[in-house]
């Protein structure tokens, strides 16, 4: 067995599969590397969501900012989050996983201390908020590269735990810069938002020195171009993708408007525009919390039964969701209830359909027929690194369509129920694709790959297609 040997941040001779490696020491170094790569994804995911928070405590008699604005705001930076994606996912190839986390880290003080100071001089034209809004969609962008560095470090039966936790705990940014947000504003009032800022800044250089002297650089094959090209021609890109729309779409989605929506139910019952922002943070950072931890319970499960299995149950719950939204017609009680079983159920999702990208191109990889196990484990590993990137992407492009259709919604009917009810039908389609591709009873044309590596069922959960 050859040892794994560290040099100057690059890890030789890097084999997870292989079980003597990974008990004697292995195990470790994989643990090491996922750390710091959550707290850097955290903290990339709470610049992304900066924006969430920042709208809420922007009154439009200083900022002159309405609130189709503030959605248009919030759907510019997922935007730019989803689409930073595609080259991020093949970052950690070029660069290495070290390097390039240490260098997305720290190109994040740059839009942080934009908005810092654009937050602290307000009177600017809307265009000005967008792109700082845009810039901030860098930490979007952490996710891929995160998802597809640590993919690699992990064997196949642990993959749905360990992309669930790197995935959770980056999902986990979202509550916390709401969080800290809502301490700030209880502690020097809500004049001065932009402090939330001064944080972010200390906390990106904690997190770039952390990686850059822990974290590692592998020399095993990544993402390239090849490896896209193959993930592009692939079907099964496109139908996870659609299904990760419908998962992190509403949960990136939900978490810049949940704020919003509260806040202006908050003002249509009497708040003022301080009381109102002020009750809507204290409530909004809860939905993101539940569906940040979920996400690695989904993916636990779905190590355990199967991500499509898994998949197919959260879509069913999600349209009881968005029904609970469009019955309750406005209702405080109802928004709440609703809002929270899409988080949960959501988080859940990420996991699961993640948990369903290195089972289906194991199965693709076992069915090529390579001389080797290594050859297949490259293949399979490369080209689940570009689905993940592909997929990540593809579905934060869901939260703009979230942000959007809110957006439309507000300005036609001044109410967000005829948004409930799209949403509801975009979680029926999931779920009739879901049953429709990986669930239903193979044809003979469809290979039934084997089982995830993790003792769950091969059945037809996660079949080529």
């Amino acid at each position: 067995m050859k040892e794994p040997r560290r040099t100057g941040g690059l890890l030789e001779n890097w084999d997870p599969e292989n079980t003597e490696q990974w008990d004697n020491g292995g195990s470790a170094i994989a643990r090491r590397n996922l750390i710091w790569s959550v707290a850097a994804e955290h903290i990339g995911f709470s610049v992304w969501s900066l924006w969430s928070v920042m709208v809420l405590f922007m009154p439009a008699d200083v900022y002159g900012l309405t609130t189709g604005d503030k959605f248009l705001i919030g759907a510019t930076a997922t935007l730019t989050g989803a689409l930073l994606r595609f080259p991020y996912t093949m970052a950690t190839t070029r660069f290495g996983g070290r390097n390039w986390t240490v260098f997305s880290a720290f190109v994040l003080l740059i839009p942080v201390s934009a908005t810092l100071w654009i937050l602290a001089h307000p009177g600017m034209p809307l265009w000005v908020y967008l792109v700082c809004a845009a810039s901030t969609g860098l930490g979007g962008g952490n996710f891929a590269s995160s998802m597809t560095n640590i993919n690699a470090f992990y064997p196949q039966r642990l993959k749905g735990w360990a992309l669930g936790l790197n995935a959770g705990g980056g999902n986990l940014g979202v509550p916390a810069v709401q969080l800290i947000g809502l301490l700030l504003v209880a502690w020097i009032g809500d004049a001065a938002p932009y402090w939330v800022c001064a944080v972010y800044l200390v906390l990106l250089t904690v997190a770039g020195i952390g990686a850059a002297l822990q974290m590692d650089n592998l020399t095993i094959p990544g993402v390239d171009m090849r490896a896209m090209r193959r993930a592009v021609a692939n079907r099964n890109t496109w139908i996870i993708a659609a299904l990760y729309i419908a998962t992190f779409g509403s949960f990136i989605g939900y978490s810049f408007a949940f704020g919003q929506v509260l806040a202006g139910y908050f003002r249509d019952h009497g708040d003022n525009p301080s009381q109102a922002a002020l009750h809507a943070a204290q409530i909004a950072f809860v939905g993101p919390l539940l569906g940040s931890i979920s996400r690695v319970y989904g993916g636990k499960l779905a190590d355990r039964i199967g991500g499509s299995r898994v998949t197919l149950g959260v879509f069913l719950g999600m349209i009881a969701g968005a029904g609970i939204l469009v019955a309750g017609n406005g209702s405080l009680v109802f928004y709440i209830v609703g809002f929270v079983v899409l988080f949960v159920l959501s988080g859940m999702g990420n996991g699961s359909v993640y948990k369903m990208i290195p089972s289906v191109f194991e199965a693709a990889a076992q069915s090529k027929g390579f001389a080797t196990v290594q050859e297949r484990a490259d293949y399979s590993r490369s080209l689940t690194g570009a689905v993940i990137g592909i997929a990540g992407a593809i579905g934060g492009l869901g939260g703009v369509g979230i942000n959007l259709v809110l957006r439309q919604s507000y300005l036609s009917s001044g109410s967000a129920t005829s948004a409930f009810v799209v949403f509801a039908v975009v979680y029926v389609a999931a779920a009739v694709i879901t049953w429709s591709v990986y669930l239903r009873v193979p044809r003979a044309d469809r290979p039934v790959p084997v089982g995830a590596g993790s003792g769950a069922p091969a059945s037809a959960s996660e079949r080529l297609g």
